[in-house]
């Protein structure tokens, strides 16, 4: 069990990684009843200028939840979670999210989480370009 005598302001957030492939695109689409082309639809995807099938936006969200919900652990949980999109990812490159304690409110029983996912593509080293920048609010036990 994580408590409040254990945080810190600056403290890391311990990193999530996916790497979506358009299987996993398609099925998050189907789930989310997002059936936009441009994110399973390589050729379609194109046609509208990007260079693959791109990640949806609720993914990255999720990916900022499971790192939230990751801080919390089991007997904490997340409050909010917001983000915004940066820059696309894409079917193949690798997600990380990461991120530091920004605050630290005992009398309101929270903890703010700045959060950024960095996006590579699946060879490419380095951090890659940031794709979304965000913060949760997880309140701990």
């Amino acid at each position: 069990m994580r408590g409040y005598s254990d945080v810190t302001v600056g403290q890391p957030v311990a990193p999530v990684e996916f790497t979506p492939d358009a299987v996993a695109l398609l099925r998050f689409g189907a789930v989310t009843r997002n059936t936009h082309r441009i994110h399973y639809d390589t050729a379609f995807a194109r046609s509208e200028g990007l260079a693959d099938p791109v990640v949806m936006a609720q993914l990255h969200g999720c990916l900022f939840h499971r790192a939230a919900a990751g801080f919390a652990g089991e007997t904490g949980r997340v409050r909010e979670v917001a983000w915004q999109n940066r820059a696309p990812a894409h079917a193949g490159d690798r997600l990380v999210v990461t991120g530091t304690v920004r605050e630290v409110d005992r009398a309101r029983g929270e903890v703010t989480l700045d959060l950024v996912e960095h996006c590579s593509a699946a060879h490419g080293d380095g951090p890659g370009i940031v794709c979304c920048r965000g913060h949760a609010v997880v309140v701990l036990a």
